[in-house]
């Protein structure tokens, strides 16, 4: 048997006659006519009776059809993977990202990016910056997304978009008089530290510190979004990245752009040891465009050393 002769008993099948059967498959009526009878012959079996002008299915073509058709339903079923696939709306991806970005910034790019790939399974795991190089060099996750970039073998590691860290205020402090803080703003005032192991830590640090300025450093979280919420009560201020920041706005903080230049890094990390999917490229390069287009719409103020 070969697969054209089954296209053929399963056409005149369906339309009940080789010349209906001839124009589906978009060949000769005595082309298939031909592949019936190999069929027959290769099966041992007869298929169909002829009743005047009329092809009758047979007992044994009716039970032979019913397997055929679980076989093309099948395929069928394949063709439309391979094409969603093909296509970037269906297969897996897994993506780990520091909490900054999937809390609430990555969530919402990767819900717009799902409705579009009904088919895809997705999972998204919120780890520090570590972990996350851990896990894309291991293979549970396909990219990843990090503030602090550790060299390991077996990952690649790309600069995304640098983005200028911010100030976050309560809603009510006098401090949201001014468009741009200075760090002088921030002497002597309660501060919300991130976590002492984290880079954009050390940078507010030696900022801080080359500048000779002093803070009430009484409350340190190692999350960013822990931070705003923070904030948000009064009981301090802090700097952190502008996609945290900008949830806050509405939820009793204050975002203000800062005069002297902090920069919060986000980087991708992918896996040397495997190429990546059609769909964690798509992904990865999507994402990265929407960071640079919400930046860009922040038009943050040029900042001075």
């Amino acid at each position: 048997m070969n697969q054209r002769q089954i296209e053929a008993f399963r056409a005149v099948m369906m339309t009940g006659g080789v010349t209906a059967a001839a124009k589906l498959l978009h060949v000769t009526q005595p082309a298939v006519s031909r592949l019936i009878r190999d069929l027959q012959a290769r099966l041992g079996l007869a298929l169909f009776e002829r009743r005047g002008t009329r092809l009758v299915p047979t007992a044994e073509a009716l039970a032979l059809f019913r397997e055929v058709e679980r076989s093309f339903v099948g395929l069928e079923r394949l063709s439309r993977a391979a094409a969603d696939i093909r296509t970037r709306r269906a297969g897996t991806l897994r993506v780990a990202a520091m909490p900054a970005l999937a809390n609430r910034f990555l969530p919402r790019f990767a819900g717009t990016f799902l409705l579009e790939r009904p088919k895809l399974d997705f999972a998204l795991f919120a780890l520090p910056s570590p972990q996350v190089i851990d896990w894309v060099a291991s293979g549970q996750c396909d990219a990843g997304f990090v503030a602090d970039p550790i060299e390991v073998p077996g990952v690649a590691i790309e600069t995304l978009v640098r983005a200028q860290a911010v100030a976050v205020l309560p809603a009510a402090h006098r401090l949201t008089r001014k468009p741009r803080l200075t760090l002088g703003d921030f002497r002597d005032l309660p501060f919300v530290s991130l976590g002492a192991a984290s880079l954009i830590r050390y940078r507010i640090d030696a900022a801080f510190m080359d500048a000779g300025i002093k803070r009430e450093l009484r409350i340190e979280t190692p999350m960013s979004e822990t931070a705003c919420a923070l904030v948000a009560t009064g009981v301090g201020v802090s700097i952190v990245d502008p996609m945290t920041a900008s949830d806050y706005e509405s939820r009793g903080a204050a975002v203000r752009p800062l005069a002297h230049r902090i920069l919060f890094d986000i980087a991708l990390v992918r896996s040397t040891l495997r190429p990546p999917s059609g769909i964690a490229t798509e992904f990865v390069d999507a994402f990265g465009a929407h960071l640079r287009d919400f930046l860009a719409e922040r038009r943050p103020v040029r900042a001075s050393r």
